[in-house]
């Protein structure tokens, strides 16, 4: 699917578009478009930011993708949104209004597009849309038949959590969204 024909219910006022296809194995949510990446019109366009690696290291795609070829990601089953629209310099220069109808807009999009998983990339993504603290993992809210996972966050700024605990998720999220006949993972 091109650019152009990316179905988005996001608003027009985003500097990243939506990248969405129907039946995704994975839709990626980020918190917001920082300043880099709405210069670039990209996702996680920040060179620090760990998302496009751990997208390669945990196999969501074959080669490591650059942030200007986001739209490729349809080709592997797998997506990228925000929770909200504004950008901003910084997650701290959120308000609660920048989150306003993201939980409809997903909801929508869990109905008309049907991805199986919907990865929230940090828990304030999950935390912004839903006005509720999550864990990481498999969470026992749902959209429509589309099942939520958190994430732990893939910003510079989360440079707390080491590599291998980022990947450790991003590998369990892809563990589950690849067996066949589940949406749930497993209680081991």
């Amino acid at each position: 699917m091109s650019r152009a024909s990316s179905p988005s219910p996001k608003p027009p006022e985003s500097a990243t578009p939506d990248v969405l296809g129907p039946g995704l194995r994975v839709l990626f949510c980020g918190l917001n478009p920082g300043r880099m990446s709405a210069a670039a019109h990209a996702h996680f366009a920040n060179p620090r930011n760990d998302f496009w690696r751990l997208l390669r290291a945990a196999r969501f795609t074959p080669r490591l993708l650059e942030p200007g070829e986001q739209f490729e990601l349809l080709r592997y089953g797998v997506g990228v949104t925000n929770a909200a629209a504004r950008t901003t310099p910084g997650s701290s220069d959120l308000r609660r209004s920048d989150f306003a109808g993201a939980a409809e807009r997903l909801l929508q999009i869990a109905v008309e597009l049907r991805p199986a998983w919907l990865g929230f990339v940090g828990k304030e993504a999950y935390r912004g849309t839903f006005n509720e603290r999550a864990a990481l993992g498999v969470q026992e809210r749902t959209l429509a038949d589309t099942q939520l996972f958190v994430l732990p966050s893939t910003s510079p700024a989360n440079a707390a959590v080491p590599w291998d605990e980022r990947l450790r998720w991003f590998s369990e999220l892809a563990r589950v969204s690849s067996t066949p006949g589940t949406n749930r993972a497993s209680d081991s």
